[in-house]
């Protein structure tokens, strides 16, 4: 396989879900996070709906698999998409990007817990330790949860949560169903717009000044981080594997910082970093990445 043929699209997905963090920041100057939630959905399904016509690929017609997706877009797009937006008003984008990094983590707490096959192995447990302590750290829980907003952090760890059920859920209902990915994700994501386009109409902008920048960050977060975003993903997972288009979670995370500090002025203690550096290790060490034999 040639590296340069999935590249580009792996530093492009590490880039724009690294910067979605300060996009949410930018976008809550004029919408709240209902708003910012339904306008990246809406975006993201209007590029999919494009991509799809362009390439002839026709949506689900069976009422059970919009069923499922809808269960998907809950988990991976409604409430994360409010939660991520609600945190964002009462904490920093680099806390917000650095607790996303727990994914994994919590993605493997629900496996065992209710997808489980089979019995956790052992680096599977020491992950998990590393990266509950990683979490701890980035919150100074020495000092209860230092300057974070408690409602902030819950909110996070919601969002997070939802992941870690939406991803294995995808994969035992969805993917079974053997469809092309670009008609799974613009249905999953149309079906989050239609979802919370009346949460937007009943509360969904927060001031009538729209100014360029933050209208900016909208459109990139909706059609890049919500909608093109898919389609690099699945075009990762098909040409490196899984394992691989895993790792973008570490690359998202580092940018998600940098973004923060250099272009918005937000702060970094000591413990935030060395934290998410800790997430970063327990996500991977889980996965076993350090246990595989070189072959």
């Amino acid at each position: 396989m040639n590296r340069k043929s999935w590249a580009p699209a792996y530093i492009a997905l590490g880039l724009v879900w690294g910067c979605s963090f300060i996009f949410i920041k930018l976008g809550l100057e004029f919408l709240t996070p209902n708003g910012v939630a339904f306008a990246r959905c809406a975006l993201g399904a209007m590029a999919l709906l494009i991509i799809t016509r362009v390439r002839k690929i026709s949506l689900p017609r069976q009422r059970s698999v919009w069923l499922k997706l809808w269960v998907v877009a809950l988990l991976l797009n409604v409430i994360p998409g409010v939660a991520f937006a609600y945190a964002e008003v009462r904490v920093s984008s680099i806390l917000a990007g650095i607790i996303n990094a727990a994914t994994p983590l919590m993605t493997l707490i629900v496996i065992l817990i209710a997808f489980r096959e089979e019995r956790p192995k052992l680096y599977q447990l020491v992950g998990l330790g590393i990266g509950a302590v990683g979490v701890l750290t980035v919150l100074g829980i020495w000092k209860g949860i230092g300057h974070n907003s408690t409602v902030g952090i819950i909110a996070l760890l919601v969002a997070v949560s939802c992941y870690g059920v939406a991803f294995p859920f995808a994969r035992k209902y969805v993917s079974p169903l053997g469809m092309k990915s670009e008609a799974l994700a613009t249905a999953q994501v149309t079906s989050a717009a239609i979802t919370l386009l009346p949460f937007y109409l009943i509360d969904g902008i927060a001031k009538d000044e729209y100014r360029p920048g933050p209208v900016l960050a909208m459109l990139a977060l909706g059609i890049l981080g919500t909608g093109y975003a898919y389609i690099w993903n699945f075009s990762i997972i098909s040409l490196a594997g899984s394992s691989i288009a895993s790792t973008v979670t570490y690359m998202a995370t580092i940018v998600a910082v940098f973004v923060g500090w250099i272009f918005l002025g937000e702060s970094i203690s000591w413990n935030q970093p060395l934290g998410g550096f800790l997430v970063l290790i327990g996500a991977a060490a889980s996965q076993g990445r350090f246990t595989r034999k070189r072959g």
